[in-house]
């Protein structure tokens, strides 16, 4: 019996492959978008200007405090309640961005406030604007406190897209749940399924750790 399962899911592997691309092609979306929303946010959200700090801290408390399956069905099946209809696709990757883009820019943020006063002091002293100093001095130093917790976030959005299979987009998850009805022996299903998360995890854990070391061995010669 095993052997026959185990036969069947070798002929369920393209359709696992269509789910990779699938979850490859919503997570890498909603990175980009993520990042550069979350980058953005993180900057004003350090910046002088209160109420636009307590607008995005409101929405940042918002996003993290409340489920994410929860934020996925408001925008799937609440939205064309108001006229903004969309597709799977679409929606996942906009919740996905907005999910990332709230942790990311708590990173953001905390990097650019982990940067001394004293550099912000100087920089103002040799005349540099407020952007020449945030490109010039206070991101490059920042970077090396945001980009391991950075990339160990992807990782964490990569998992977190398996939530978006619950509105139709065909993931890796999604394509799981299709094939144990053929194959109703879930322990081998969804290993298959978890050695396909693994192996798109797996290099981004491996650079997160790598930037962790590396980041600390630069603060140490600093």
């Amino acid at each position: 019996m095993w052997g026959f399962y185990f036969n069947e899911l070798v002929h369920s592997l393209p359709f696992f492959l269509k789910g990779v691309w699938m979850t490859v092609a919503v997570s890498g979306l909603s990175l980009i978008f993520g990042t550069i929303i979350g980058f953005i946010c993180g900057i004003l959200r350090t910046s002088g200007n209160t109420f636009v700090k307590l607008i995005i801290g409101i929405w940042v408390d918002l996003i993290r405090g409340t489920p994410f399956l929860v934020q996925v069905f408001i925008i799937f099946f609440i939205l064309p309640s108001f006229g903004i209809e969309l597709e799977a696709f679409p929606a996942a990757v906009i919740a996905l961005s907005n999910l990332a883009a709230s942790f990311i820019c708590e990173i953001v943020a905390g990097g650019i406030l982990a940067v001394p006063t004293g550099q912000r002091e100087a920089a103002t002293a040799s005349g540099l604007s407020g952007y020449q100093q945030l490109r010039h001095i206070i991101l490059p130093q920042a970077m090396r406190t945001i980009l391991p917790p950075l990339v160990g976030q992807y990782v964490l959005l990569v998992k977190d897209s398996s939530v978006v299979s619950a509105i139709g987009v065909v993931d890796i998850t999604r394509v799981g749940w299709l094939a144990v009805q053929r194959v109703p022996e879930g322990l081998m299903v969804f290993g298959l399924v978890g050695l396909l998360y693994f192996a798109i995890c797996y290099p981004l854990i491996n650079l997160s750790s790598f930037l962790e070391k590396r980041m600390t061995v630069v603060s140490t010669r600093l």
